[in-house]
């Protein structure tokens, strides 16, 4: 007992010691360590590297079962996406069936209307493809500055399309330069049709990405889903061009978001619905690629 009790003394004593000058002893410790990894690096490096073999068998046992948790959480969202992803194709399967339906019925009569009525196309329209060189989106205006000018024939009025519907005119025509003047831009205004009730409005734009439909004799009859198109009036555009989709009908206002994504453009086409080519002028002329249905000048 008086061993056990003497042991005890002595343990607590070199406890307080070291607690008292456990600090002291850390530098030191360091210093000395340093003095060893200075005066023997062969030794370090060698202490270093059975560190890492005894410590890499055990960091890849650790992370083996994360890395196969991980892999089985990745392949249970890809699984869920996938579905998710299938769902849609067969939605969207199913409505351009419909739509393939709705455009063979509406080929055929427009077909036996041409044959009936001795129809006659209008003057082909001839069109150049730019590239949009710099953009002017701001509080203030909404275009885009395109490669193309009046020497390869670009006039002002021209309509600018993409493959979705119209995304605005040729405002300032320069020789090798032209601005596009957007039809969400405040200064544009057009005149279009509400496709499936035929109704003439004026399509407004005020600097957002949605259009205002004005100047409607009946706001009732609009149904969110209607397309607009061009009406043809004015004589800048011919009659049945996309510009955009009715999405929001409060009373008195309708609001149209257009078929062009303004955030994505990078190409556009300059197109002349008149009866001389865009293509041509002073320079040598250059073939362009024709729309379906249409022949480049």
């Amino acid at each position: 007992m008086a061993i056990r009790d003497d042991f005890e003394v002595v343990a607590g004593q070199v406890r307080t010691v070291v607690q008292r000058f456990a600090l002291g002893l850390l530098v030191v410790a360091a210093f000395v360590i340093m003095l060893i990894g200075k005066a023997d690096t062969v030794l370090v490096e060698h202490a270093r590297v059975v560190a890492l073999d005894v410590a890499s068998p055990v960091l890849e046992a650790i992370a083996r079962p994360v890395a196969y948790a991980n892999r089985a959480i990745a392949d249970l969202r890809e699984f869920a996406s996938l579905r998710e992803e299938n769902a849609r194709l067969r939605e969207e399967n199913a409505r351009l069936l419909a739509w393939q339906t709705a455009a063979r019925r509406l080929e055929n009569e427009n077909e036996g209307l041409r044959g009936l009525a001795n129809f006659r196309e209008g003057p082909e329209a001839s069109f150049i493809t730019a590239r949009i060189v710099g953009d002017s989106i701001n509080a203030y205006m909404r275009g885009a500055l395109l490669n193309v000018g009046r020497r390869v024939g670009v006039e002002p009025g021209q309509a600018v399309v993409t493959g979705e519907g119209l995304a605005g005119r040729i405002a300032e025509v320069g020789e090798n330069s032209a601005r596009v003047l957007f039809v969400t831009d405040v200064n544009s205004r057009l005149p279009v049709l509400i496709e499936r009730t035929r109704e003439r409005a004026i399509l407004a734009g005020d600097n957002s990405t949605r259009l205002r439909l004005t100047l409607l004799q009946s706001v009732a009859g609009v149904q969110r889903g209607d397309r607009i198109v061009t009406s043809g009036h004015g004589g800048s555009f011919p009659v049945g061009i996309p510009v955009g989709e009715v999405v929001e009908t409060n009373e008195g206002s309708v609001r149209v978001r257009p078929f062009t994504d303004f955030s994505r453009l990078e190409f556009v086409r300059v197109i002349d619905y008149g009866v001389t080519g865009l293509v041509g002028g002073t320079g040598a002329s250059q073939p362009v690629t024709p729309m379906p249905g249409q022949k480049a000048r």
